[in-house]
C-alpha cells in the first residue's frame, strides 16, 4: 500500500477547544480543499478544486464561529471530499467519487483497492478516531455536523432553500432548531431534510456516530452563498449557536 501523506501533507484532523466540556460535539467532515502531494491534482480541470465539489464553500468559518460561541469541541477535516468523501462510509463507491456534479476525478477511476484503502487508512481513519475520543472524553448530549450546499446544481436543479436540517430518528432538534431560526430571521426558508436525505448507503456522521449513541442531532447545511461574506458567517454563526443553545435548554 502506498504511504499517502509525508510531511509535507496538512495533518488530516485539526481540533479546536479540544479540552471543552461542552455538551455538544460539533463536525466539519468537508471544512478543507488539501490534495495529497502523491496525487498530484487528481487530474482535475484548473479551478475544479474551488467548486462546490470540492469541499463545502464556508462551512469551516461557520462551524468555527459556532465553536467560539459555544466554547464547543469542533473537529475539522482537512482534504477534499474528492480525495475521500468522510461523510460516506468508508468503503462505499460514494467514499471515493468518479463524477462530481458533471465533473469527471480521472485519478479516482480505476483506483486500486491499496490505494482507495491508503486514502481511508490515511484521512478518514483520523477523523474516526478523533470522534471516538471525542464523544469519550466528556458526555456529550449533542452532536452536529456543519456543511454548505451550492443553490444551483449544474443539471438545473434548484434549491430554494437557506438552510436544511437532516435528521431520521431525531426530527424533534430539528424542529427546535428551525422554530429557534423562523422566531429570529422570520424570512428565511428552511428546509427538513433538505436539500437531501439521510441514508445509511451515503452517511456517514449521522447514523454510525449521533444515532449509534442516541445524541439529539442534525446534519446542517447552509446555502454556500450566505457564507461568502464574514457578515453572512456571522449571521449564521448566531442563528445556530443560539439553535443550539435553545436544543440543550430544551433537555433540562
Amino acid at each position: 500500500m502506498m504511504q499517502l501523506l509525508t510531511a509535507n501533507d496538512p495533518e488530516p484532523v485539526e481540533w479546536v477547544n479540544q479540552t471543552s466540556t461542552f455538551p455538544i460535539l460539533l463536525l466539519c467532515e468537508h471544512a478543507g480543499q488539501a490534495i495529497p502531494k502523491a496525487l498530484g491534482d487528481l487530474g482535475l480541470p484548473v479551478g475544479a478544486i474551488n467548486r462546490h465539489i470540492g469541499w463545502d464553500i464556508g462551512a469551516e468559518a461557520l462551524a468555527r464561529g459556532i465553536a467560539a460561541r459555544l466554547s464547543a469541541p469542533l473537529i475539522i477535516q482537512r482534504y477534499s471530499r474528492l480525495v475521500i468523501d468522510c461523510n460516506r462510509p468508508p468503503h462505499s463507491r460514494e467514499a471515493v467519487p468518479n463524477i462530481s456534479d458533471g465533473i469527471s476525478i480521472p485519478q479516482n477511476v480505476e483506483l486500486s483497492e491499496s490505494d482507495r484503502l491508503a486514502r481511508v487508512r490515511s484521512i478518514f481513519d483520523p477523523m474516526e478516531e478523533a470522534l471516538r475520543d471525542g464523544f469519550a472524553s466528556h458526555p456529550r448530549h449533542a452532536a452536529f455536523s456543519i456543511h454548505s450546499y451550492t443553490p444551483q446544481m449544474s443539471g438545473g436543479q434548484h434549491r430554494p432553500w437557506q438552510a436544511g436540517f437532516l435528521a431520521r430518528a431525531d426530527d424533534h432538534t430539528s424542529q427546535i432548531m428551525i422554530d429557534y431560526i423562523a422566531t429570529q430571521e422570520p424570512d428565511l426558508v428552511l428546509g427538513r431534510n433538505e436539500p437531501y436525505q439521510l441514508d445509511d448507503a451515503s452517511d456517514w456522521f449521522i447514523p454510525a456516530h449521533a444515532e449509534a449513541r442516541r445524541l439529539a442531532h442534525a446534519l446542517i447545511e447552509v446555502r454556500n452563498d450566505a457564507l461568502l461574506k464574514r457578515a453572512g458567517v456571522e449571521l449564521w454563526a448566531d442563528l445556530l449557536a443560539g439553535a443550539m443553545t435553545k436544543v440543550m435548554e430544551n433537555m433540562q
